[in-house]
């Protein structure tokens, strides 16, 4: 018996919410991502693609492009909600997911079959996300991962698509070889020029030669192509790290600025893990220089989620890591090696300053990240909130390619 797999997509997701939260929005081209010229385009809707403009462009052009469009910063903590959401359904229904980013799914239903139907079963879960959380979403249905992925991408926006197995290699017989997962913009330019522009091709070639031109890549795009893909769905992950980083409009030798930022993203961060009772045992910082050269420091520390002892060791490190004295374009913060668990206080330690702790979560709770703050950290404008133990990555809009 085959494997029954399905692979569901929310359609432009950050776009998606932002409608849900503006009608205003709808039917206009919308660009969410930096606002400033050297920003990036997190994520865009079908009506700005329709002028050229795609994720992970660059802002300044895509205002180019499409200069009526509606440009957005982003909320990262209102689009974690909504994913957290959607895979609540998820979690309550299929007994074996695995979450890829903050808006992709794999289900594997292999077996429910003799009891649903596998395809029904997924169209009344699509139907249902859709009615309770209000998002667009697709997916596609086959023996595979790597089908399931291009049949979602063939049936968006907001539709779904079967594929019965057998039929796998004449459904993506007619397709861009661009479409096959791992198949990026430098390798399919080489496949162009080797006259290679459809997935039949590729079908029709030898192996062997695929290997040649790409090594073990090639013989992963054939199999891909012919619709063999035995990778199975991983099970839900928790996190084991989380980070957040600040990449300047314009490239700083402020000092008093970069310690001040730096103290307000360790201070959100560490808020981060008493909220999803984590503590970390290894802090990291990052520095980009101008030249862009990066360097990193990290220090191992007993397993904390307080500020008075985990704040002091990210300074320490920047510290000793800025030496170049030369213009700075990004800094970073790193928590890993997280366990789940509550800080255990010291028999010397102050218990008042824990209380402290709990009230000023609260408030952060009530109203929002920055509600209370450190002093030291106020010259940091924002600081990425999100909430890093709902099984996605931090969404960094700036990389995200969505």
């Amino acid at each position: 018996m085959g494997r029954s797999i399905v692979h569901m997509d929310l359609d432009t997701f950050f776009v998606s919410v932002e409608r849900l939260i503006d009608s205003r929005l709808n039917d206009r081209p919308v660009l969410i991502g930096g606002t400033s010229d050297r920003g990036v385009v997190a994520a865009c809707s079908y009506e700005a693609r329709r002028f050229g403009v795609h994720s992970a462009m660059p802002m300044k052009m895509a205002k180019q492009l499409c200069p009526e469009a509606v440009v957005l910063r982003g909320n990262s903590g209102v689009y974690s909600k909504y994913s957290k959401l959607v895979t609540e359904i998820i979690k309550e229904q299929v007994p074996l997911y695995e979450k890829t980013s903050v808006d992709e799914f794999y289900l594997d239903l292999t077996g429910m079959d003799r009891f649903f139907g596998t395809h029904k079963f997924a169209v009344e879960l699509r139907e249902r996300i859709i009615r309770e959380s209000g998002l667009p979403i697709s997916f596609g249905l086959s023996v595979n991962k790597t089908v399931s992925k291009i049949a979602t991408g063939e049936a968006k926006p907001n539709n779904q698509i079967r594929i019965d197995e057998g039929t796998e290699k004449p459904f993506l017989a007619p397709l861009s070889v661009k479409k096959i997962p791992m198949v990026g913009d430098k390798t399919y330019r080489t496949l162009c020029d080797l006259g290679v522009k459809k997935i039949l091709t590729v079908q029709e070639m030898p192996i062997e030669l695929m290997e040649k031109v790409f090594g073990k890549s090639g013989i992963i795009i054939w199999k891909k192509a012919n619709g063999i893909d035995n990778t199975p769905v991983t099970p839900y992950q928790e996190r084991k790290s989380i980070s957040t980083e600040r990449t300047f409009d314009k490239d700083t030798i402020d000092i008093h600025k970069l310690e001040s930022i730096m103290t307000a993203m360790a201070e959100n961060l560490v808020y981060q893990l008493r909220r999803g009772n984590k503590l970390t045992a290894c802090v990291t910082v990052k520095i980009r220089y101008s030249d862009f050269q990066t360097y990193t420091l990290q220090r191992q520390i007993p397993y904390s989620a307080a500020d008075h002892v985990v704040i002091p060791v990210v300074l320490e490190l920047f510290k000793r890591l800025y030496n170049r004295r030369i213009l700075v374009r990004l800094i970073g913060v790193r928590f890993s090696h997280l366990v789940q668990g509550a800080h255990q206080m010291n028999l010397f330690e102050e218990s008042e300053i824990y209380s402290l702790y709990q009230a000023m979560d609260k408030i952060r709770e009530r109203f929002g990240d920055r509600a209370v703050m450190k002093a030291s950290g106020m010259d940091a404008k924002s600081i990425s909130r999100w909430n890093p133990f709902n099984g996605e990555p931090p969404p960094l809009l700036a990389n995200r390619r969505r």
